[in-house]
C-alpha cells in the first residue's frame, strides 16, 4: 500500500490544510461549508462540504496568498512555498521529427493540444482527490518531475511527470477513483493518451500507452485496469509517463504516493 506523505495541520478553527507547500505539491484544504477561497487573488472551487485543493507548479514563487472568506470574516494566510532542485537529463535517439516537428505536423499538434486543454479545463465537483493515491504500476523510476531534458542536444521543456519503466503491455491501474475524460490512441508527442478527472481540477494523465482499455465517460476505481504500457509518441523505450495537473498547473505525482512499493525508486 502506498504511503500517504501528507499530514493534517490545523491553522484555525475555520481552515485546515493537508500537505506541505512546495514546488510541485498538491494541498487539500477544508473550511466551513459556504466559504469562498482565493489563491493569489484567483477564486478556488470549494465543495458543498467545504473541501478545496490548491497546487504549486514546478516554478512556483516563494510565497502564495490564501484568503478564506466565511461568515466570521476573512482569513489571510501567507504560505511559504519551498523550492526544489531539478536534474538535467540527456536523451538521445529520439526521432528528429518529434524534436523539431515538420511543418505539416503542426496542425495536428495544435489540434491535439486543444483536446487536452479542453479535457483539463472542466471543474467537476467530484471528491475523488480525497482518496489515498497509489502507484499505477511498479518498476524502476527512470524520469522524475521537474527534470530538464535535452533531446538530441536540444533543450526541451521540463519533464512534468514521473516515468516508470516496464515492458510493453504491462497493466496500468488507476491511482485513484475518477472519471475518464479523454482517450486518444496516438497523439503526436504523447502517443496513446488517457486523462482521468479526480475532481476540482485535479487530473491524472497517462501517456506513451500501447493500449487504452477504457472509454470517455467511464467511472474508474483505484486499482482498476485502465491501459497498457507502451512506447508510442516521443519515447525511446516502453514506459509509463504519469502526470498530475491542477487545471493548467503541473504537479509531482511522487508527492502523492510516496516511495515505490518494490523499492525500485531511484530518487527525486
Amino acid at each position: 500500500m502506498a504511503v500517504l506523505l501528507l499530514a493534517w495541520a490545523s491553522l484555525t478553527t475555520a481552515l485546515e490544510l493537508r500537505g506541505t507547500p512546495r514546488q510541485g505539491a498538491l494541498i487539500v484544504g477544508v473550511t466551513e461549508p459556504g466559504a469562498r477561497v482565493h489563491l493569489d487573488g484567483q477564486p478556488v472551487r470549494v465543495t458543498e462540504q467545504g473541501e478545496f485543493v490548491i497546487g504549486f507548479d514546478r516554478d512556483a514563487e516563494a510565497q502564495a496568498e490564501l484568503v478564506v472568506v466565511t461568515k466570521q470574516g476573512n482569513q489571510r494566510q501567507i504560505l511559504a512555498v519551498a523550492p526544489r532542485d531539478y536534474r538535467i537529463q540527456q536523451i538521445t535517439g529520439v526521432p528528429q521529427r518529434t524534436v523539431t516537428p515538420p511543418e505539416e505536423a503542426l496542425q495536428r499538434i495544435r489540434h491535439e493540444a486543444e483536446l487536452v486543454r479542453k479535457a483539463r479545463s472542466r471543474a467537476s465537483d467530484r471528491r475523488d482527490f480525497l482518496a489515498e493515491f497509489q502507484w499505477p504500476l511498479t518498476g524502476p523510476i527512470t524520469g522524475v518531475f521537474g527534470s530538464q531534458r535535452v533531446y538530441n542536444g536540444q533543450p526541451g521543456r521540463p519533464h512534468y511527470g514521473v516515468d516508470i519503466a516496464a515492458p510493453t503491455g504491462t497493466p496500468v491501474r488507476s491511482p485513484a477513483p475518477g472519471q475518464v475524460v479523454l482517450t486518444h490512441p496516438d497523439m503526436y508527442f504523447s502517443g496513446g493518451t488517457l486523462i482521468v478527472d479526480h475532481g476540482l481540477g485535479v487530473f491524472s494523465t497517462f501517456i506513451h500507452l500501447h493500449r487504452v482499455l477504457v472509454e470517455e465517460g467511464d467511472e474508474v476505481e483505484a486499482g482498476d485496469l485502465i491501459a497498457e504500457v507502451g512506447a508510442t509518441g516521443r519515447a525511446t523505450g516502453p514506459h509509463l509517463d504519469w502526470r498530475i495537473n491542477w487545471f493548467h498547473r503541473r504537479l509531482d505525482p511522487q508527492l502523492l504516493v510516496g516511495p515505490m512499493p518494490t523499492g525500485d525508486e531511484q530518487g527525486n
